[in-house]
Protein backbone atom coordinates (compact mmCIF):
# COMPACT_ATOMS: atom_id res chain seq x y z
CA UNK A 1 0.00 0.00 0.00
CA UNK A 2 1.28 3.99 -1.12
CA UNK A 3 1.10 6.22 1.43
CA UNK A 4 0.66 10.06 -0.68
CA UNK A 5 2.36 13.02 0.67
CA UNK A 6 0.71 16.80 -0.08
CA UNK A 7 3.00 18.75 -2.43
CA UNK A 8 3.02 22.69 -2.73
CA UNK A 9 4.81 23.83 -5.70
CA UNK A 10 4.77 26.66 -7.97
CA UNK A 11 0.77 27.32 -7.23
CA UNK A 12 0.46 23.70 -7.75
CA UNK A 13 -1.65 21.35 -4.95
CA UNK A 14 -1.70 17.40 -5.61
CA UNK A 15 -0.52 14.17 -4.21
CA UNK A 16 2.95 12.36 -4.45
CA UNK A 17 3.01 8.75 -3.59
CA UNK A 18 5.93 7.79 -1.69
CA UNK A 19 8.30 5.22 -2.48
CA UNK A 20 7.32 1.95 -0.97
CA UNK A 21 9.97 -1.04 -0.49
CA UNK A 22 9.35 -4.54 -1.25
CA UNK A 23 11.08 -7.84 0.85
CA UNK A 24 13.62 -9.96 -0.57
CA UNK A 25 11.95 -12.84 0.80
CA UNK A 26 8.79 -12.35 -1.48
CA UNK A 27 9.08 -9.20 -3.51
CA UNK A 28 6.07 -7.03 -5.33
CA UNK A 29 3.67 -10.42 -6.28
CA UNK A 30 5.58 -13.11 -4.85
CA UNK A 31 8.89 -13.63 -7.66
CA UNK A 32 11.23 -13.97 -5.05
CA UNK A 33 9.20 -16.43 -2.87
CA UNK A 34 10.46 -20.23 -2.70
CA UNK A 35 8.59 -22.70 -1.44
CA UNK A 36 11.22 -24.49 0.23
CA UNK A 37 12.87 -21.10 1.74
CA UNK A 38 12.46 -19.38 5.32
CA UNK A 39 9.01 -17.70 4.17
CA UNK A 40 6.11 -20.31 4.84
CA UNK A 41 2.94 -20.08 2.68
CA UNK A 42 0.16 -19.35 5.28
CA UNK A 43 -2.37 -18.73 2.17
CA UNK A 44 -4.00 -21.61 3.59
CA UNK A 45 -5.25 -20.45 6.64
CA UNK A 46 -8.83 -19.57 7.40
CA UNK A 47 -12.32 -21.33 6.90
CA UNK A 48 -12.45 -23.69 3.61
CA UNK A 49 -8.33 -22.65 3.50
CA UNK A 50 -9.54 -19.35 2.10
CA UNK A 51 -11.34 -20.43 -0.71
CA UNK A 52 -14.63 -19.76 0.65
CA UNK A 53 -15.43 -16.64 2.43
CA UNK A 54 -18.02 -16.85 5.26
CA UNK A 55 -21.37 -18.07 5.00
CA UNK A 56 -24.90 -16.00 5.39
CA UNK A 57 -26.66 -19.25 6.79
CA UNK A 58 -31.14 -18.31 6.57
CA UNK A 59 -32.49 -18.42 9.56
CA UNK A 60 -34.45 -21.10 11.08
CA UNK A 61 -36.04 -20.40 14.40
CA UNK A 62 -36.01 -17.34 17.31
CA UNK A 63 -34.71 -18.39 20.72
CA UNK A 64 -38.19 -16.79 22.17
CA UNK A 65 -39.75 -19.39 20.83
CA UNK A 66 -38.27 -21.32 23.44
CA UNK A 67 -38.75 -19.32 26.22
CA UNK A 68 -36.10 -17.07 26.01
CA UNK A 69 -36.99 -13.84 27.74
CA UNK A 70 -33.71 -10.70 26.83
CA UNK A 71 -34.90 -9.02 30.59
CA UNK A 72 -31.52 -9.05 31.78
CA UNK A 73 -32.59 -11.00 34.92
CA UNK A 74 -34.94 -14.45 33.63
CA UNK A 75 -32.49 -17.63 33.60
CA UNK A 76 -32.52 -18.38 29.98
CA UNK A 77 -30.09 -21.40 29.72
CA UNK A 78 -32.29 -23.96 29.26
CA UNK A 79 -34.39 -21.85 26.57
CA UNK A 80 -30.83 -21.85 24.77
CA UNK A 81 -30.00 -25.51 25.16
CA UNK A 82 -33.68 -26.21 23.72
CA UNK A 83 -33.25 -24.22 20.69
CA UNK A 84 -29.90 -25.91 19.81
CA UNK A 85 -30.94 -29.27 20.66
CA UNK A 86 -33.79 -29.06 18.36
CA UNK A 87 -32.38 -27.52 15.48
CA UNK A 88 -30.37 -29.58 13.07
CA UNK A 89 -29.07 -26.92 11.19
CA UNK A 90 -29.37 -23.20 9.94
CA UNK A 91 -29.21 -19.59 12.37
CA UNK A 92 -31.08 -19.71 15.47
CA UNK A 93 -31.37 -16.26 16.08
CA UNK A 94 -30.93 -14.18 19.18
CA UNK A 95 -33.25 -10.81 19.02
CA UNK A 96 -32.16 -7.46 20.48
CA UNK A 97 -31.72 -8.08 24.88
CA UNK A 98 -30.40 -8.99 27.42
CA UNK A 99 -30.32 -12.57 28.13
CA UNK A 100 -28.45 -14.33 31.39
CA UNK A 101 -26.85 -17.12 30.75
CA UNK A 102 -25.56 -19.43 34.10
CA UNK A 103 -24.26 -22.75 32.33
CA UNK A 104 -22.19 -23.94 29.26
CA UNK A 105 -24.49 -23.78 26.03
CA UNK A 106 -22.60 -26.81 23.91
CA UNK A 107 -22.46 -27.42 20.36
CA UNK A 108 -21.84 -30.33 19.22
CA UNK A 109 -23.33 -30.97 15.55
CA UNK A 110 -22.57 -29.35 12.53
CA UNK A 111 -24.24 -26.63 10.48
CA UNK A 112 -25.20 -24.36 13.03
CA UNK A 113 -25.27 -20.69 13.75
CA UNK A 114 -25.93 -18.91 16.77
CA UNK A 115 -26.64 -15.08 15.63
CA UNK A 116 -27.59 -11.80 17.41
CA UNK A 117 -28.57 -8.88 15.82
CA UNK A 118 -25.48 -7.52 16.62
CA UNK A 119 -23.29 -7.06 19.59
CA UNK A 120 -24.31 -3.87 20.48
CA UNK A 121 -28.09 -5.12 20.91
CA UNK A 122 -27.57 -8.88 21.62
CA UNK A 123 -25.71 -9.36 24.66
CA UNK A 124 -25.42 -13.00 26.74
CA UNK A 125 -24.56 -11.62 30.17
CA UNK A 126 -23.06 -14.65 31.95
CA UNK A 127 -23.13 -14.25 35.85
CA UNK A 128 -20.63 -17.37 37.06
CA UNK A 129 -17.18 -19.00 35.86
CA UNK A 130 -17.23 -22.19 34.10
CA UNK A 131 -15.53 -23.82 37.80
CA UNK A 132 -18.64 -22.44 39.57
CA UNK A 133 -21.11 -24.62 37.40
CA UNK A 134 -18.54 -27.48 36.01
CA UNK A 135 -15.44 -27.90 38.47
CA UNK A 136 -12.49 -29.12 37.01
CA UNK A 137 -9.64 -27.87 39.01
CA UNK A 138 -5.72 -28.83 37.97
CA UNK A 139 -2.09 -27.13 38.37
CA UNK A 140 0.04 -25.19 36.59
CA UNK A 141 3.66 -27.37 35.39
CA UNK A 142 4.93 -25.91 38.63
CA UNK A 143 2.42 -27.63 40.62
CA UNK A 144 0.54 -24.44 41.95
CA UNK A 145 -3.27 -25.38 42.32
CA UNK A 146 -5.26 -23.38 39.59
CA UNK A 147 -8.57 -24.04 37.47
CA UNK A 148 -8.00 -26.08 33.98
CA UNK A 149 -9.98 -23.43 32.77
CA UNK A 150 -7.57 -20.91 33.92
CA UNK A 151 -6.31 -21.60 29.95
CA UNK A 152 -9.14 -23.73 28.48
CA UNK A 153 -12.95 -23.88 27.68
CA UNK A 154 -15.90 -21.27 27.01
CA UNK A 155 -19.68 -20.64 27.81
CA UNK A 156 -20.01 -20.99 23.99
CA UNK A 157 -18.29 -23.92 24.21
CA UNK A 158 -18.58 -25.34 20.49
CA UNK A 159 -17.17 -29.50 20.59
CA UNK A 160 -16.04 -32.13 18.06
CA UNK A 161 -13.64 -34.90 16.93
CA UNK A 162 -11.79 -35.33 14.04
CA UNK A 163 -11.62 -38.98 12.57
CA UNK A 164 -8.28 -39.79 10.81
CA UNK A 165 -9.04 -43.43 9.57
CA UNK A 166 -5.18 -44.32 8.42
CA UNK A 167 -4.74 -44.83 4.60
CA UNK A 168 -1.22 -45.27 3.96
CA UNK A 169 2.71 -45.20 4.81
CA UNK A 170 4.96 -42.93 3.74
CA UNK A 171 7.66 -44.55 2.22
CA UNK A 172 10.59 -42.25 1.09
CA UNK A 173 11.75 -38.76 2.88
CA UNK A 174 10.51 -35.61 1.13
CA UNK A 175 11.89 -31.85 1.85
CA UNK A 176 9.98 -29.07 3.37
CA UNK A 177 8.74 -26.79 0.49
CA UNK A 178 7.65 -30.04 -2.05
CA UNK A 179 4.66 -31.48 -2.82
CA UNK A 180 5.03 -35.26 -4.03
CA UNK A 181 5.16 -38.12 -1.17
CA UNK A 182 5.64 -41.92 -1.53
CA UNK A 183 3.12 -44.18 -0.18
CA UNK A 184 2.87 -47.60 0.13
CA UNK A 185 -0.88 -48.25 -1.16
CA UNK A 186 -2.54 -45.28 -2.88
CA UNK A 187 -5.24 -46.82 -2.99
CA UNK A 188 -7.48 -44.28 -1.46
CA UNK A 189 -5.73 -41.08 -2.06
CA UNK A 190 -7.82 -39.89 -4.98
CA UNK A 191 -7.50 -36.54 -6.12
CA UNK A 192 -9.52 -34.13 -4.16
CA UNK A 193 -9.66 -36.53 -1.12
CA UNK A 194 -8.38 -34.38 2.51
CA UNK A 195 -5.53 -35.88 4.73
CA UNK A 196 -3.65 -35.40 7.32
CA UNK A 197 0.06 -35.91 7.24
CA UNK A 198 1.18 -37.51 10.58
CA UNK A 199 4.76 -37.99 11.98
CA UNK A 200 6.07 -39.00 15.43
CA UNK A 201 9.04 -38.44 17.28
CA UNK A 202 11.74 -41.05 18.38
CA UNK A 203 13.65 -41.54 21.28
CA UNK A 204 16.58 -38.98 19.79
CA UNK A 205 13.75 -36.15 19.68
CA UNK A 206 15.25 -35.03 16.26
CA UNK A 207 11.67 -34.75 14.87
CA UNK A 208 11.22 -32.18 18.16
CA UNK A 209 14.86 -30.59 17.35
CA UNK A 210 13.89 -30.02 13.47
CA UNK A 211 10.27 -27.98 14.87
CA UNK A 212 13.20 -25.52 16.50
CA UNK A 213 15.20 -25.40 13.26
CA UNK A 214 17.85 -27.06 15.09
CA UNK A 215 17.98 -25.42 18.03
CA UNK A 216 15.35 -25.96 20.18
CA UNK A 217 16.53 -24.95 23.77
CA UNK A 218 15.98 -26.78 27.16
CA UNK A 219 13.18 -29.24 26.37
CA UNK A 220 13.49 -31.75 28.94
CA UNK A 221 10.30 -31.04 30.17
CA UNK A 222 8.49 -32.70 27.46
CA UNK A 223 8.27 -36.49 27.68
CA UNK A 224 5.44 -37.29 24.97
CA UNK A 225 6.81 -37.96 21.55
CA UNK A 226 5.81 -34.38 19.80
CA UNK A 227 3.36 -35.43 16.31
CA UNK A 228 3.31 -32.64 14.13
CA UNK A 229 0.47 -32.86 11.27
CA UNK A 230 -0.26 -31.30 8.56
CA UNK A 231 -4.24 -31.19 7.05
CA UNK A 232 -3.96 -31.34 2.85
CA UNK A 233 -6.03 -31.79 -0.20
CA UNK A 234 -4.81 -34.93 -2.64
CA UNK A 235 -4.07 -32.72 -6.11
CA UNK A 236 -3.01 -35.94 -8.08
CA UNK A 237 -2.12 -39.68 -8.52
CA UNK A 238 0.75 -41.21 -10.32
CA UNK A 239 0.97 -44.73 -9.34
CA UNK A 240 1.99 -44.57 -5.56
CA UNK A 241 3.39 -40.96 -5.54
CA UNK A 242 1.08 -38.45 -4.54
CA UNK A 243 0.67 -34.82 -5.10
CA UNK A 244 -0.70 -32.39 -2.33
CA UNK A 245 -1.75 -29.11 -2.66
CA UNK A 246 0.27 -26.98 -0.32
CA UNK A 247 4.11 -27.30 0.40
CA UNK A 248 5.17 -29.72 3.58
CA UNK A 249 5.35 -27.73 6.25
CA UNK A 250 8.42 -29.74 7.40
CA UNK A 251 10.71 -32.32 6.34
CA UNK A 252 8.75 -35.92 5.86
CA UNK A 253 12.10 -38.88 7.16
CA UNK A 254 10.82 -42.31 7.55
CA UNK A 255 12.37 -42.38 10.80
CA UNK A 256 9.48 -39.92 11.89
CA UNK A 257 7.21 -43.01 10.91
CA UNK A 258 5.06 -40.76 8.48
CA UNK A 259 1.42 -41.42 7.66
CA UNK A 260 -1.23 -40.93 5.84
CA UNK A 261 -4.92 -40.22 7.31
CA UNK A 262 -8.29 -39.04 6.53
CA UNK A 263 -9.56 -35.86 7.27
CA UNK A 264 -13.20 -36.70 8.71
CA UNK A 265 -14.48 -33.59 10.93
CA UNK A 266 -17.82 -34.43 13.08
CA UNK A 267 -18.37 -30.64 13.69
CA UNK A 268 -18.17 -28.67 11.04
CA UNK A 269 -19.52 -25.02 9.46
CA UNK A 270 -20.57 -23.93 13.02
CA UNK A 271 -20.73 -20.16 13.67
CA UNK A 272 -20.93 -17.74 16.54
CA UNK A 273 -21.79 -13.78 15.23
CA UNK A 274 -23.52 -10.66 15.63
CA UNK A 275 -23.87 -10.60 19.88
CA UNK A 276 -21.71 -9.42 22.57
CA UNK A 277 -20.67 -11.91 25.69
CA UNK A 278 -20.68 -9.95 29.44
CA UNK A 279 -19.24 -11.15 32.57
CA UNK A 280 -19.87 -8.95 35.86
CA UNK A 281 -17.10 -6.54 36.50
CA UNK A 282 -15.17 -8.14 39.22
CA UNK A 283 -11.41 -7.13 39.89
CA UNK A 284 -8.62 -8.91 38.28
CA UNK A 285 -7.01 -11.24 40.75
CA UNK A 286 -3.92 -11.53 38.77
CA UNK A 287 -2.28 -14.78 37.01
CA UNK A 288 -3.91 -18.54 37.87
CA UNK A 289 -6.37 -17.04 39.85
CA UNK A 290 -9.00 -17.23 37.09
CA UNK A 291 -12.11 -19.87 37.12
CA UNK A 292 -13.29 -19.35 34.18
CA UNK A 293 -15.10 -16.27 33.26
CA UNK A 294 -14.23 -17.07 29.47
CA UNK A 295 -16.39 -16.29 25.98
CA UNK A 296 -16.09 -18.68 23.91
CA UNK A 297 -14.08 -22.03 23.43
CA UNK A 298 -13.76 -24.40 19.60
CA UNK A 299 -12.33 -27.68 20.21
CA UNK A 300 -11.75 -30.85 17.80
CA UNK A 301 -13.82 -28.56 14.94
CA UNK A 302 -13.15 -27.42 11.41
CA UNK A 303 -14.07 -24.98 8.83
CA UNK A 304 -16.24 -22.52 11.99
CA UNK A 305 -16.19 -19.02 12.36
CA UNK A 306 -16.38 -16.01 15.07
CA UNK A 307 -17.63 -13.17 13.54
CA UNK A 308 -18.58 -9.59 14.95
CA UNK A 309 -18.64 -9.82 18.70
CA UNK A 310 -17.58 -8.32 21.84
CA UNK A 311 -16.53 -9.46 24.87
CA UNK A 312 -16.25 -7.85 28.22
CA UNK A 313 -14.95 -8.23 31.25
CA UNK A 314 -13.36 -12.20 30.72
CA UNK A 315 -10.93 -14.48 32.00
CA UNK A 316 -9.86 -15.73 28.08
CA UNK A 317 -11.91 -14.42 25.52
CA UNK A 318 -11.79 -17.02 22.69
CA UNK A 319 -9.65 -20.41 22.74
CA UNK A 320 -10.05 -21.27 18.74
CA UNK A 321 -8.35 -24.47 18.60
CA UNK A 322 -10.44 -25.78 15.62
CA UNK A 323 -8.62 -26.18 12.43
CA UNK A 324 -9.13 -23.78 8.99
CA UNK A 325 -11.48 -21.71 11.48
CA UNK A 326 -11.67 -17.86 10.90
CA UNK A 327 -12.32 -15.67 13.46
CA UNK A 328 -13.44 -12.08 11.99
CA UNK A 329 -14.12 -9.09 13.83
CA UNK A 330 -13.92 -9.74 17.22
CA UNK A 331 -13.54 -6.96 20.20
CA UNK A 332 -12.29 -7.21 23.68
CA UNK A 333 -13.04 -4.45 26.26
CA UNK A 334 -13.08 -4.39 30.02
CA UNK A 335 -13.97 -2.72 33.03
CA UNK A 336 -12.56 -4.74 35.80
CA UNK A 337 -9.79 -3.98 38.02
CA UNK A 338 -6.91 -4.71 36.78
CA UNK A 339 -3.97 -6.53 38.59
CA UNK A 340 -0.27 -5.00 37.61
CA UNK A 341 -1.87 -3.65 34.21
CA UNK A 342 -3.62 -6.82 33.00
CA UNK A 343 -7.50 -7.62 33.16
CA UNK A 344 -7.70 -11.20 32.03
CA UNK A 345 -5.33 -14.35 31.31
CA UNK A 346 -5.89 -15.45 27.30
CA UNK A 347 -7.16 -12.66 25.21
CA UNK A 348 -7.33 -14.76 21.95
CA UNK A 349 -5.62 -18.51 21.46
CA UNK A 350 -5.62 -19.90 18.36
CA UNK A 351 -4.84 -23.52 16.56
CA UNK A 352 -3.73 -24.48 13.29
CA UNK A 353 -4.30 -23.27 9.94
CA UNK A 354 -6.72 -20.67 11.66
CA UNK A 355 -7.01 -17.13 10.76
CA UNK A 356 -7.56 -13.75 12.86
CA UNK A 357 -8.65 -11.04 10.90
CA UNK A 358 -10.00 -7.65 12.01
CA UNK A 359 -10.14 -7.70 15.65
CA UNK A 360 -9.27 -5.11 18.65
CA UNK A 361 -7.93 -5.20 22.02
CA UNK A 362 -9.44 -2.15 24.58
CA UNK A 363 -7.73 -3.92 27.42
CA UNK A 364 -4.79 -5.51 28.00
CA UNK A 365 -4.42 -9.55 29.02
CA UNK A 366 -1.14 -11.41 30.60
CA UNK A 367 -1.18 -13.21 27.01
CA UNK A 368 -3.21 -11.45 23.97
CA UNK A 369 -2.10 -13.52 21.43
CA UNK A 370 -1.32 -16.93 21.98
CA UNK A 371 -0.30 -19.58 19.93
CA UNK A 372 0.81 -23.17 21.60
CA UNK A 373 1.77 -26.56 21.39
CA UNK A 374 2.64 -27.67 17.63
CA UNK A 375 0.19 -24.79 16.68
CA UNK A 376 0.92 -23.76 12.97
CA UNK A 377 -0.20 -22.23 9.64
CA UNK A 378 -2.10 -19.98 11.32
CA UNK A 379 -2.44 -15.79 10.76
CA UNK A 380 -3.22 -13.58 12.85
CA UNK A 381 -3.66 -10.03 11.01
CA UNK A 382 -5.28 -6.61 10.87
CA UNK A 383 -5.33 -5.31 14.50
CA UNK A 384 -4.48 -3.29 17.30
CA UNK A 385 -4.59 -3.40 21.12
CA UNK A 386 -2.85 -0.83 23.26
CA UNK A 387 0.32 -2.79 24.60
CA UNK A 388 -0.10 -5.96 22.31
CA UNK A 389 1.76 -9.30 23.42
CA UNK A 390 2.32 -11.94 21.09
CA UNK A 391 2.15 -15.04 23.12
CA UNK A 392 4.47 -18.10 22.01
CA UNK A 393 3.48 -20.69 24.44
CA UNK A 394 6.48 -23.45 23.90
CA UNK A 395 6.37 -26.50 23.15
CA UNK A 396 7.19 -25.91 19.33
CA UNK A 397 4.61 -22.87 17.39
CA UNK A 398 5.79 -23.11 14.45
CA UNK A 399 5.40 -21.56 11.20
CA UNK A 400 2.38 -19.15 11.65
CA UNK A 401 1.90 -15.44 10.82
CA UNK A 402 1.44 -11.74 12.56
CA UNK A 403 0.56 -9.28 10.18
CA UNK A 404 -0.48 -5.98 9.79
CA UNK A 405 -1.01 -5.68 13.29
CA UNK A 406 -0.38 -2.17 15.38
CA UNK A 407 0.80 -3.44 18.89
CA UNK A 408 0.52 -0.07 20.29
CA UNK A 409 2.96 0.68 23.09
CA UNK A 410 5.36 -1.87 21.61
CA UNK A 411 6.31 -2.87 25.47
CA UNK A 412 5.11 -6.36 25.62
CA UNK A 413 5.20 -7.90 22.34
CA UNK A 414 7.74 -10.76 23.19
CA UNK A 415 5.67 -11.54 26.40
CA UNK A 416 5.55 -15.11 26.59
CA UNK A 417 4.70 -17.88 28.86
CA UNK A 418 4.55 -21.38 29.26
CA UNK A 419 6.70 -23.25 31.79
CA UNK A 420 10.25 -24.39 32.37
CA UNK A 421 12.21 -26.32 30.29
CA UNK A 422 8.89 -26.82 27.42
CA UNK A 423 11.58 -25.88 24.52
CA UNK A 424 12.16 -22.03 23.47
CA UNK A 425 8.87 -20.32 23.18
CA UNK A 426 8.28 -20.18 19.28
CA UNK A 427 9.54 -22.75 16.71
CA UNK A 428 10.83 -22.75 13.52
CA UNK A 429 9.88 -19.62 10.88
CA UNK A 430 7.58 -17.49 12.93
CA UNK A 431 7.08 -14.43 10.68
CA UNK A 432 6.35 -11.07 12.01
CA UNK A 433 5.20 -8.48 8.84
CA UNK A 434 4.26 -4.87 9.14
CA UNK A 435 3.73 -4.62 12.61
CA UNK A 436 3.29 -0.65 14.19
CA UNK A 437 4.72 0.35 17.56
CA UNK A 438 4.99 3.54 18.98
CA UNK A 439 8.52 2.52 20.04
CA UNK A 440 11.56 0.28 18.59
CA UNK A 441 10.63 -3.76 18.96
CA UNK A 442 13.65 -5.07 17.67
CA UNK A 443 14.84 -8.81 17.64
CA UNK A 444 13.27 -10.80 20.27
CA UNK A 445 15.17 -12.23 23.35
CA UNK A 446 17.30 -15.74 22.92
CA UNK A 447 14.87 -17.38 24.70
CA UNK A 448 12.38 -16.81 22.44
CA UNK A 449 12.84 -18.40 19.21
CA UNK A 450 15.43 -19.96 17.10
CA UNK A 451 17.19 -17.49 14.00
CA UNK A 452 15.12 -18.88 11.39
CA UNK A 453 12.30 -16.54 12.56
CA UNK A 454 11.37 -13.58 9.90
CA UNK A 455 10.87 -9.83 11.37
CA UNK A 456 9.75 -7.66 8.08
CA UNK A 457 8.68 -4.17 8.48
CA UNK A 458 9.20 -4.44 12.54
CA UNK A 459 10.62 -1.35 13.37
CA UNK A 460 13.32 -1.62 15.26
CA UNK A 461 17.20 0.31 15.97
CA UNK A 462 20.68 -0.12 14.23
CA UNK A 463 21.26 -1.78 11.07
CA UNK A 464 19.10 -4.82 10.12
CA UNK A 465 20.38 -8.04 9.10
CA UNK A 466 19.50 -10.76 5.99
CA UNK A 467 21.22 -13.56 6.68
CA UNK A 468 19.72 -16.48 4.85
CA UNK A 469 21.02 -19.40 7.26
CA UNK A 470 20.66 -16.69 10.48
CA UNK A 471 18.61 -14.25 11.28
CA UNK A 472 16.41 -12.52 8.81
CA UNK A 473 15.46 -8.51 9.84
CA UNK A 474 14.21 -6.34 7.21
CA UNK A 475 13.99 -2.89 8.90
CA UNK A 476 11.56 -1.63 6.40
CA UNK A 477 9.46 0.88 7.99
CA UNK A 478 5.59 -0.44 8.34
CA UNK A 479 3.84 1.89 6.13
CA UNK A 480 6.22 1.64 3.41
CA UNK A 481 6.31 -2.07 2.86
CA UNK A 482 4.68 -3.43 0.10
CA UNK A 483 2.10 -6.37 0.31
CA UNK A 484 1.27 -4.82 4.01
CA UNK A 485 -0.78 -7.88 4.01
CA UNK A 486 1.70 -10.72 3.42
CA UNK A 487 -1.31 -13.45 3.85
CA UNK A 488 -3.46 -11.56 1.36
CA UNK A 489 -0.85 -11.48 -1.62
CA UNK A 490 -0.18 -15.10 -0.60
CA UNK A 491 -3.53 -16.14 -1.11
CA UNK A 492 -4.43 -14.10 -4.19
CA UNK A 493 -1.60 -15.56 -5.87
CA UNK A 494 -2.78 -18.93 -5.46
CA UNK A 495 -6.23 -18.19 -6.47
CA UNK A 496 -4.86 -16.66 -9.32
CA UNK A 497 -6.40 -13.39 -8.50
CA UNK A 498 -4.90 -9.67 -8.73
CA UNK A 499 -2.72 -8.44 -6.13
CA UNK A 500 -5.31 -6.94 -2.76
Amino acid sequence: MKRFVRLVCAGLVGLVAEASETSELWGGNGERWEPEGRLPDFSFAGYHSGEKDLPEIAAVVDVTRFGAVGDGVTDCTEAFRKAIDRTDRGAITIPEGRFLIRDILWIRKPNLVLRGAGPGKTVLFIDKALEDVRPNMGKTTGGRPTSNYSWSGGFLWVKGAIDQPRLATVTAPAGRGGRWIEVDDASGLGAGRQVVLRQTDGADRALLSHLYSDDPGDVSKITRPVRPEMVARVASVEGCRVELDRPLRIDVRTEWSPTLHAFEPAVEEVGIENLAIEFPSKPYAGHFTERGMNGIAMNGVANCWVRNVRISNCDSGVHLSGIHCTMRGVRLDSKREPTRGDTGHHGIAVGSDCLVENFVFETRFIHDITVSALASGSVIKNGRGPDLSFDHHKRAPHDNLFCRIDVGEGKSVWRCGGGQALGRNSGARTTFWAIESKRPIGWPPERFGPDSMNLVGVRGKGEGTTDPDGRWHEMIEPSLLTPSDLHAAQLARRLGERKP
